[in-house]
């Protein structure tokens, strides 16, 4: 991983893909960083889903950028920006809102309120919960990296594990969140603990795909 990102590190270039964002020649993008599932899938089904969906997605992206990585013909260039890109896709792909539904843009047309700003449930998600920890990125990996048998078990999931882990946590965020809802303390009670959970999954998932890749 070093010899691919130089002295930029893992946690520098998760955000590299949402920084490109305001260069017009990487439009192509967007549709990358998230996964649309309908509602009322099983495992069964949503396994399905992402073996028959063939747009550029979340996880159809993810699994192009580990085969990049892995491809031995593969240019320095090619690899750095497959490397960027395989750090915040799984990052993505282990935040619920980028695996909901297609009818609200993943929230981002489900109005709510947090603390009294206006906001909406894919912003809640992507930012305002977590800066809500008050938390610096290097307090927040400590806080929660820590082995448990749960964890441990993770080890041993696959990518499609982690969009259904995602998913189901996605399905109770929708039971819960109604539009025009007003979140504060309650909501942050509520969820926090799916908070952690679905971040330090995004990080063993990620050290499951570079284990992987250099075993």
């Amino acid at each position: 991983v070093k010899a691919i990102l130089g002295n930029e590190s893992l946690a520098m270039v998760s955000n590299w893909a949402d920084f490109v964002k305001s260069d017009p020649s990487y439009d192509y993008l967007y549709n990358w960083h998230f996964v649309n599932l309908p509602a009322g899938l099983d495992e069964a089904g949503v396994s399905k889903f992402l073996d028959t969906d063939k747009e550029a997605n979340v996880y159809n992206k993810t699994l192009e950028m580990i085969a990049v990585l892995k491809n031995k013909q593969s240019t320095g260039e090619k690899k750095k920006f497959a490397m960027r890109m395989l750090v915040h896709l799984v990052g993505d792909l282990n935040q619920p809102m980028h695996t909901a539904r297609k009818e609200d843009l993943g929230g981002n047309r489900v109005y709510v309120t947090w603390f009294g700003e206006k906001s909406n449930l894919h912003r809640v998600w992507d930012d305002q919960l977590i800066e809500y920890q008050k938390l610096s990125y290097s307090e927040y990996a400590k806080a929660i990296d820590f082995t448990t048998t749960e964890t441990q078990a993770w080890q041993r999931k696959s990518l499609k594990d982690f969009v259904y882990g995602s998913y189901t946590a996605c399905n109770k965020i929708y039971a819960a969140t109604k539009p025009e809802d007003k979140l504060s303390y309650k909501y942050n009670f509520d969820f926090v603990d799916m908070l952690n959970q679905q971040l330090l999954s995004g990080g063993i998932c990620l050290s499951n795909i570079l284990n992987d890749i250099y075993k």
